[in-house]
C-alpha cells in the first residue's frame, strides 16, 4: 500500500525538479535541456534588477500577509463556536452553508465579485444608493484590491478550514468539559481553558505550512481581478511570470522557472526558520 505515493512522490514530484536546471541556462527547445547553454545567475540577476522587482515583492507579500492574519482566526472561531451548539440541525445547516462558497470554481467567484460590485448594476452599490452615496468602482481603484481579494478568500474558505478544527475539537475528551462544568466553568472559560489548547497544536502546524507558502497568492484569482485600474496593487510574482516568461512574444522558460525557483527557496526558509521557532517556543514542529 506505500508503494502506489511512493511511486506518485517519486514520479510527479522529485523527478520534475530536474527541470529546475535550466533557472541555470539559456533553455531553448530545439537544444533541450542538455544541449543548452549554462549562464549561471543570469536569469535571477534579471529578475533581482528589475524596476518591478520591489513593487512585485511589496504586493505578494503583503497580499499573503493579509490572507495569512485575516483567513486564520476566523476558522477557528467558527469552529469554537460551533462546537459549543448543542442543536445538531442549526449546527449542520451552519456547516453546510459555510462550507458550501468552497465548491464553487474560481471564475464563478470571480464573476460573482464582478457583478455584486458593478458600479451601474452591482447590489452593492445600489445599497449605497439608498443611502444618498455615489457609486463606487471597487474593481478599479488600487486601493480596494486587497481587501476584496482577502475577504473573499476568507468567505469561500473559512467553512473547509472549519472542519480540520472540529475534528480535533472532537479529539478532546468529554471528562474535561464535565469535569469543568461540576467546577462552574461558563462556556467562555472551557473554550478558553479546554479547547483552545486541545487545538493549539494544529493551529501552530497549519499557521508553519501557510507560512512556507508566503509568496504563493493565488495566481488565478488574481489574475481573473486583474485590470488596468487595479494593477499597481494586483501585480505580483505569479502574474509576472505568467506575463513575461511565458504568454509575452519572447517566451523565456529559464526566466520563469528561476524565478519560480527564488520562491521555493525562499518559501523553505520561511518554513524552516518558523518550525525552528515554534520548537523553541515548546511548541508543536513539522520536525
Amino acid at each position: 500500500m506505500f508503494l502506489l505515493p511512493l511511486a506518485y512522490i517519486i514520479i510527479f514530484k522529485y523527478v520534475p525538479m530536474f527541470g529546475a536546471t535550466i533557472a541555470f541556462k539559456d533553455f531553448t527547445i530545439s537544444k533541450g535541456i542538455f544541449g543548452s547553454d549554462w549562464v549561471g545567475l543570469k536569469h535571477f540577476n534579471r529578475f533581482f534588477g528589475s524596476y518591478e522587482f520591489n513593487r512585485l515583492m511589496w504586493n505578494t507579500i503583503s497580499i499573503s500577509l493579509y490572507t495569512l492574519l485575516a483567513s486564520f482566526p476566523f476558522p477557528i472561531l467558527l469552529a469554537l463556536s460551533l462546537n459549543m451548539v448543542k442543536n445538531q440541525r442549526f449546527k449542520k445547516t451552519v456547516q453546510m452553508i459555510t462550507y458550501a462558497p468552497y465548491f464553487i470554481s474560481m471564475v464563478v467567484l470571480v464573476g460573482l465579485i464582478m457583478q455584486l460590485l458593478d458600479p451601474r448594476t452591482g447590489v452593492v452599490n445600489h445599497f449605497l444608493g439608498l443611502f444618498g452615496m455615489e457609486p463606487i468602482n471597487f474593481m478599479g481603484e488600487a486601493s480596494m484590491f486587497q481587501s476584496i481579494y482577502v475577504w473573499s478568500h476568507v468567505w469561500q474558505n473559512v467553512g473547509f478550514s472549519c472542519i480540520i478544527y472540529l475534528a480535533a475539537l472532537a479529539g478532546i475528551s468529554p471528562e474535561l468539559h464535565e469535569a469543568a462544568v461540576m467546577d462552574g466553568a461558563n462556556k467562555v472559560r472551557r473554550m478558553w481553558h479546554i479547547d483552545i489548547p486541545g487545538i493549539l497544536p494544529i493551529a501552530i502546524i497549519l499557521l508553519i505550512l501557510n507560512t512556507g507558502q508566503l509568496l504563493d497568492t493565488g495566481f488565478e484569482k488574481i489574475l481573473l481581478m486583474q485590470n488596468q485600474l487595479n494593477m499597481r496593487s494586483s501585480e505580483v510574482i505569479d502574474t509576472y511570470v505568467y506575463k513575461v516568461g511565458i504568454v509575452s512574444q519572447a517566451v523565456n522558460f529559464s526566466y520563469a522557472t528561476a524565478i519560480g525557483l527564488f520562491k521555493s527557496v525562499i518559501g523553505f526558509i520561511l518554513l524552516f526558520i518558523v518550525n525552528q521557532t515554534s520548537k523553541k517556543l515548546g511548541q508543536e514542529s513539522l520536525w
